[in-house]
């Protein structure tokens, strides 16, 4: 029951931004805060490709990772909240109590 109300809410990505090379050079120009969240169990690309391969890619980022899977939305949404709320902080007194 609870997988098949998942798969519903699902929808399909294109795979093109995958398997093509993405020029960052502007992106990385911008004085932008930037931030990478990891989750430690996901298991959806073999185990380096999200964090360190494409997480580098950032430059100088803020990190943050939790025990979690590629549907870490679904599965633990409440610690994930307060995991994108800490990424997108810079200091500790713009977090949140």
């Amino acid at each position: 029951m609870v997988a098949r109300t998942l798969w519903s809410l699902l929808s399909p990505e294109p795979n093109l931004p995958n398997r093509e090379p993405l020029n960052l050079k502007v992106f990385q120009q911008l004085e932008i805060p930037r931030s990478y969240s990891f989750w430690r169990q996901d298991l959806s690309l073999p185990a380096g490709s999200f964090h360190p391969r494409m997480s580098t890619r950032l430059g100088p980022h803020k990190f943050v990772e939790m025990d979690g899977s590629h549907e870490v939305l679904f599965t633990r949404p409440v610690e994930l909240a307060d995991k994108l709320i800490e990424a997108s902080c810079d200091t500790e007194k713009e977090r949140l109590p």
